[in-house]
């Protein structure tokens, strides 16, 4: 792709994402996701190959259905309460189509059928983004009709996004995959806590993103794509694979890493607000996610180093790829744990 291409698309995403957050006009909220799409839909094609074709279609078509979706509920609340700013989402109807459109984007459960297989077909950068980025835009738009939206609704499309991210994910050989299946759970947790307390929802997608821009740069550093190729990681890049796993365990959410923050306050509050029985399912669907990242973590570096293998010895490799990011981000997803208390003060 030409740099002139990707500077501008690059800049499409920025500005569409700003636009999304920093409005309070339904319209201009829509139009900064529509740009989103159609910036990162060119990325998507970069590699010219009908996998990643076939993985921009379906991209495609899945937000184009959430839009229209979405704009049905914003016609329909402007025709009934007569106004067009987003803190007035007051008709039943339009917020549950309105849950369902951004359900849709975030790609929560059962709407979560496009994230592994758009991610698997796409190049690792751009799952990168799809899987970080485009999550900015609809959280900030929950986060701010969250009052308006019917907590029965979220609290089961968390339940189904935290058990399938965490069930899907048990059978897989793709790290792609297995990530999109991760952020599906992640998506769950965030979405149980945005109207009891949205500070907290800023704080998982933070901590989230964090931990997944480390493992994506890092993978990509490697050129690792398969769990086969991660077992081999070691003999080439030990610092690499090191970080992998500290990033998978965080992501997991393992004490004492930063990953655990987000999954301990959640049920703090879950708990202290009467919903036991949510945080309960919660907790145990948690246990699914860690234990396919320990499964990795046991295929990578306990059955593969200091035995002996049947492939050839690799070389040790110096990457010349720019990674002055993925130190920043291992630490931020790694030891933020001991600033819990003050990210309890300012919720």
């Amino acid at each position: 792709m030409s740099p002139y291409v990707l500077i501008i698309l690059t800049l499409s995403l920025f500005i569409g994402t700003s636009m999304t957050i920093f409005s309070n006009h339904w319209f201009t909220a829509w139009m900064g996701l529509e740009i989103n799409t159609l910036a990162i839909i060119p990325m998507m094609t970069a590699p010219n190959n009908p996998r990643a074709t076939e993985a921009a279609t379906k991209y495609f078509l899945t937000q184009a259905t959430a839009s229209m979706m979405m704009m049905f509920a914003i016609i329909y609340n402007a025709w009934s309460t007569n106004e067009w700013t987003m803190f007035q989402l007051s008709d039943n109807w339009a917020s549950f189509s309105m849950t369902l459109a951004l359900a849709i984007k975030l790609g929560l459960a059962p709407f979560h059928f496009w994230v592994p297989e758009v991610v698997q077909g796409i190049p690792l950068l751009t799952g990168m983004i799809l899987l970080t980025w485009q999550k900015l835009a609809p959280t900030a738009i929950m986060y701010q009709i969250a009052m308006h939206l019917d907590m029965k609704i979220l609290i089961t499309l968390a339940i189904l996004s935290t058990i399938i991210g965490g069930w899907g994910g048990l059978n897989q050989t793709h790290l792609r995959k297995i990530l999109a299946y991760s952020s599906i759970a992640h998506m769950g947790w965030m979405v149980v806590i945005v109207q009891i307390s949205p500070t907290l929802t800023i704080l998982t997608i933070t901590i989230y993103v964090m931990a997944t821009l480390a493992t994506f740069m890092t993978l990509n550093l490697s050129n690792t794509t398969k769990i086969k190729s991660l077992g081999n990681l070691w003999n080439k890049s030990t610092t690499t694979t090191i970080i992998i796993l500290i990033t998978l365990l965080s992501l997991g959410g393992l004490p004492p890493l930063t990953g655990f923050m987000p999954k301990w306050l959640i049920l703090q509050e879950l708990i202290n607000n009467g919903n036991i029985i949510t945080a309960t399912m919660m907790a145990l669907s948690a246990l699914l996610n860690l234990f396919f990242y320990m499964r990795l973590i046991y295929a990578s570096s306990l059955t593969m180093f200091p035995s002996t293998n049947n492939s050839k010895m690799q070389w040790y490799s110096y990457s010349t790829q720019i990674s002055t990011l993925i130190p920043t981000a291992t630490v931020i997803s790694a030891l933020l744990l001991p600033l819990t208390p003050l990210f309890i003060t300012l919720s």
